[in-house]
């Protein structure tokens, strides 16, 4: 399978383009903003391609086109204000679904928030602007027609993985490695049964390939 990973050069994107790479049966092209990004990715022999999330949907789909599957996990980070998240984790993930769209790429796998389908859970939420963008992004993919599958992370750690977690559409609030989440994208590309659904996803007591099959 052909991947586009777009958001590559992000913590979780990192840990997926390296893991596609080394993936026997899949092939990664990863999309930066950067030329450097892009050299740095190139010299270990990964394909990448300049694009902008707050550029224009023909450039994303000229970026798409051919791919068997794209993977959103771009973010605007926690250091930039509400403007960023409205302009890279909403329109950037609307612009990346229609790119997908009219390039008739029609397996999408979008990387959203824990419980970012439940406005109760975040009603209070010091991050309501990124989970409100996180929501409406995810109706969007929703009502796209496209093959989805939307991956809800609790907290992000950098320590390795564990290859150890639990799926599931509402669950308490836990941590998960970044590798593992990344792994778990992995698993879940061709899992067919995870098409037309969304679940949280945090450290647990199963394989990946085993709680993905339970989906």
């Amino acid at each position: 399978m052909n991947v586009v990973v777009i958001g590559a050069n992000g913590q979780i994107g990192k840990h997926l383009v390296n893991q596609l790479q080394a993936h026997e049966q899949h092939e990664v092209t990863a999309m930066v903003r950067k030329e450097g990004q892009k050299k740095e990715l190139e010299d270990r022999g990964i394909h990448a391609v300049l694009a902008d999330l707050e550029g224009s949907i023909s450039d994303l789909e000229t970026v798409v086109k051919g791919a068997d599957a794209v993977v959103f996990t771009a973010g605007s980070g926690g250091h930039t204000g509400p403007d960023k998240t409205l302009l890279i984790d909403l329109d950037g993930a609307v612009k990346s679904i229609e790119a997908a769209k009219k390039a008739n790429v029609n397996r999408f796998v979008m990387v959203s928030a824990f419980q970012a389908h439940n406005r109760d859970s975040w009603a209070d939420s010091p991050i309501k602007p990124y989970m409100v963008a996180k929501h409406f992004a995810d109706d969007t993919l929703m009502q796209s027609g496209l093959d989805y599958t939307i991956v809800r992370p609790g907290g992000l750690q950098n320590e390795p993985g564990i290859g150890k977690i639990l799926a599931g559409e509402n669950l308490d609030r836990g941590n998960i490695p970044r590798e593992d989440v990344a792994a778990t994208i992995v698993e879940v590309l061709e899992a067919q049964n995870t098409y037309q659904k969304g679940f949280d996803l945090i450290a647990g007591e199963s394989t990946i390939s085993e709680a993905v099959k339970k989906i």
